[in-house]
């Protein structure tokens, strides 16, 4: 056959339908809830373990000013921020003394009422988007077949090759399967980070206290609570930009075609790999 003549092209099914609509409703409901959330955390830009915080108490994490400089401290290390964090320039050229600046937080002026009522109405949405994923994942398979860890997946040689194809930007979906290094990563998100989003954010919640008193035994206190719902955000961030960079680098196009249509075109053959990101 000609070298320059077009290898066959298989269609396979990639995504369930509740797969993709959870995935394009989180893209929209995380966003607007990181950034509701970093507006409430402007209120009081320190984390603590325990049931109390105060400003005379000690924080293990602090976004603040000096009045002169921006800083960031996590436990006793230190690091100035001025321009980014804890002091920055708004649109218009003045000078913001809070945490987050206004292009990163909803509503973009201090408000503390207007974040948590859009962080309260989209928390409910995204408790709900994933219940009914998990369900829905139940029933067709999903996370028994895709994420399901099999016992030869946990060798030595095998974890080494996967992250040798991660180092060198391979992502393989040889017959439509996540590699070791992606299920533990979507297992972790799904069942660990985000449950603990909200039930943390459940126990920061007065009247939840009252129903519930145990979610605040369970997670320490009202600050320790708040202190892993912040940890969390930040996993899931992290995790949403490993995501993006991950889909840039192994084709948007079909990444997203994928994503829509819930189908993937590749190459045949026996040589061929493609990308799942």
């Amino acid at each position: 056959m000609d070298a320059t003549q077009a290898a066959p092209r298989d269609m396979t099914k990639r995504h369930h339908i509740v797969t993709r609509i959870w995935h394009w409703l989180n893209a929209v409901v995380a966003t607007i809830l990181l950034m509701s959330g970093l507006m409430i955390f402007n209120a009081h830009p320190q984390l603590y373990w325990g049931a109390f915080g105060s400003r005379e108490d000690y924080a293990w994490l602090q976004i603040d000013d000096t009045r002169t400089t921006g800083f960031v401290r996590v436990g006793s290390a230190g690091v100035e921020t001025t321009g980014v964090l804890g002091l920055s320039l708004d649109s218009t050229g003045d000078v913001r003394r809070v945490a987050f600046p206004g292009w990163a937080t909803i509503p973009s002026y201090y408000s503390l009422a207007a974040a948590r009522r859009w962080h309260l109405a989209f928390a409910w949405l995204f408790a709900f988007g994933l219940t009914v994923f998990m369900l829905g994942s139940l029933l067709n398979g999903h996370i028994y077949k895709d994420l399901h860890v099999r016992r030869s997946e946990w060798s030595l040689g095998a974890i080494w090759k996967d992250i040798q194809n991660h180092a060198r930007l391979r992502f393989d979906h040889m017959h439509g399967t996540y590699n070791l290094l992606q299920k533990l990563s979507y297992i972790g998100v799904i069942f660990v980070v985000l449950p603990t989003m909200i039930l943390t954010g459940i126990t920061m919640s007065p009247a939840m206290n009252a129903a519930w008193p145990w979610l605040l035994d369970l997670f320490g206190g009202r600050q320790s609570a708040r202190s892993l719902h912040f940890i969390a955000a930040t996993l899931m961030t992290l995790f949403v930009v490993v995501h993006l960079i991950m889909v840039l680098l192994s084709g948007p196009i079909k990444g997203v075609r994928a994503m829509v249509t819930g189908r993937h075109i590749t190459a045949s053959g026996p040589d061929q790999v493609g990308e799942r990101p």
